[in-house]
This record gives C-alpha cells, structure tokens and sequence, in this order.
C-alpha cells in the first residue's frame, strides 16, 4: 500500500510537467495555424517533399522559395532593407548565414529539437547546423567503364577526361571555392600536390555553370561524362544512369545552416517549421528522398555505400577568404 502511494504520487507530482511540456507546443501549432503558411528561402534543392510533409502534419501551408548560392545574399539582404523579406526562414550555407547575420538578417531561437544534434552543429542561436552539404565525383554509369571510374581525385587531372567534366564556376560559386580550399588542408598532403590537382583540372577544360543544381543534366545526356557535384542527384534524378566514385579519400562538404529571420511575417509558422526540420521524421524524409546528409544520427540517403563513407565538414571561409580565392581561381580557370 505505501509503494502503490508513493507511485501514485510520483504521477501527480510529474504529471504537470508532462502537461506544461505538452501546452507551448500545442499552442505554438494553433497560432502557427492562425498564420497560415510559412515561407522558406533555400539553397538547397527537391525538398518537396518535406513541405508537403509539413502541410499535411500540422495543417500549415509550407512555402520554399529556391534561392541560388550565388544570389542569396544579395537578394535577402536586399529584400530585408526594402522592410519586404517574405522569408520567415532560411537556409544556405554557414558564411551566407554569417554575412546575414552580421546585417541583422537573422533572429535568435534555440530549437529544442536541436537536442538530438551533435553539440557542434548549435553554431550559436541564430544558426543551427543539420547537414553537410556533401560533394563527390558523380559521373554516367553506362558511359564509362567500371576501370576508368577515379579512386581519387588527383585522377580528374588525367587528360582522357578533357572536355567531358562539368562543376559549378570556381570563381563564383562559394560552395565550389570552399570545396577546392577544403582540398588543400583536408585532403593534399603539400600545398603543391594541391595546387598541380587545380591547375590540372584547369588545363581539361571543364565546363562551368552556376551552382550544383545544373550539374547532372550534361552527365545524363552524356554531353559530359563526370562531375564534381552531389550524391544526392543520383537519388532525385533516378532513373537517370548516375553513380558516384568512391575514392579512397573523405567526400569533404560545407555545413548546411538555417535560421528564423528578425521580422518573419509568421514567426510561431516559422518555429514550428524549423522545429519539424530537425526532427527525426523531417531528417529521414531528407535523407530518403531527397538524398540529403543529414546530421540526425543514424539517418543516411539510400544511396549504395555512402552509408560507409567519410563526411567530413569543411571550415567556413571568411567574406574576404572566398573573394581571395575567387581571384585566384579566376587566374587558373
């Protein structure tokens, strides 16, 4: 009889804590509701079906904007200072997040779904990290032989693939200079083993376009046989012939940032959303089918043998660093 009251205290006294718990987020869905939608400017692409996902879970319409690397600044901060910013939440990567940040862009929100995260990834609370936007070889299954696949990247120097490789332009892309400098202090043992895989690169000529979105469409056609580009792509784009090359060394990325904007038209929408992004369900969804890296653990895309590679993140470059090595890359390229 004493155990049995003692239990049944124990249940009053945590109960209230269950319920006070449960009450914010209630809460936070119904004035989320109120509002209607939330709008996301993005950088990241296909991600479809996490918004409808969204939608249909808490009856809050999901609006994504896609917003190109190259122009996200530009167009925010833009936006921001006219008072029109239509986002309530953004995503890019961490030195776009930065430069917003420091032109009052962004506002602070500790999401508790962010416990499930590596500590690292709580840039600070303005920015939550929740992937790694991973780069590799990718390249047409049905167009080049098993024995000329690269086993590393020093093997895209070769001249056999002159005129067949496409990436996005290293003079303006950030994503692609941030890789190429990940390189030289993750990968290459010298800086001159690093710089002859540049300049050799270069000298095959590869075709440039904006960002990484364009990259698999030369590949499939066979217009090009190889890219430096995202695993994903061989996910969203099947049944397109796509693999990737798995080369002895770590597929190196940029950290994937997002954050609530100072004056979102629909901050409690804005919450939730960035809530149900770092869930477990939203990650898997990524993951699955979208084909992204993701941090939440033990989640990876179904894409064969990237659950066994190495992903490392790459450190951020400064404003100043990616507009340095932009010039210099202009001088190669």
């Amino acid at each position: 009889m004493k155990k049995l009251t003692m239990i049944l205290i124990s249940i009053l006294l945590i109960s209230p804590c269950f319920l006070s718990a449960a009450e914010p987020q209630e809460a936070l869905i119904s004035k989320a509701k109120a509002e209607g939608k939330v709008t996301y400017y993005a950088n990241i692409t296909a991600i479809e079906p996490v918004m409808e996902a969204f939608t249909k879970k808490y009856g809050v319409r999901g609006e994504y904007t896609r917003v190109s690397t190259d122009k996200f600044v530009a167009t925010v901060a833009t936006e921001h200072e006219a008072g029109k910013l239509m986002a309530d939440v953004l995503q890019a990567p961490i030195p776009i997040l930065d430069i917003l940040k420091a032109k009052g862009v962004l506002a602070s929100y500790k999401s508790p779904a962010a416990s499930d995260y590596p500590k690292w990834t709580s840039k600070d609370e303005k920015i939550q990290i929740f992937g790694i936007e991973y780069i590799a070889l990718i390249y047409n299954r049905e167009l080049v032989k098993p024995m000329d696949v690269p086993k590393k990247y020093e093997d895209l120097t070769d001249p056999k693939w002159r005129g067949k490789i496409v990436m996005a332009n290293p003079t303006t892309h950030a994503t692609t200079i941030s890789w190429l400098v990940g390189l030289k202090e993750l990968v290459f043992s010298t800086e001159d083993a690093w710089m002859k895989f540049v300049t050799g690169l270069a000298a095959n000529k590869p075709m440039f376009v904006s960002s990484f979105g364009p990259t698999p469409a030369p590949i499939e056609s066979g217009e090009k046989l190889i890219g430096i580009s995202m695993p994903k792509y061989i996910l969203t784009k099947a049944p397109a012939p796509l693999d990737w090359a798995r080369v002895e060394q770590p597929l190196l990325g940029t950290p994937r940032g997002m954050s609530i904007t100072t004056k979102a038209p629909h901050p409690n929408a804005a919450r939730l959303f960035f809530d149900y992004w770092l869930s477990k369900e939203s990650a898997k969804i990524l993951a699955e089918k979208v084909g992204e890296y993701v941090l939440s653990s033990g989640v990876f895309p179904p894409i064969n043998g990237i659950d066994k590679a190495r992903v490392q993140p790459i450190r951020e470059l400064s404003d100043d660093e990616i507009r340095h090595w932009a010039a210099e890359f202009k001088k190669i390229f």
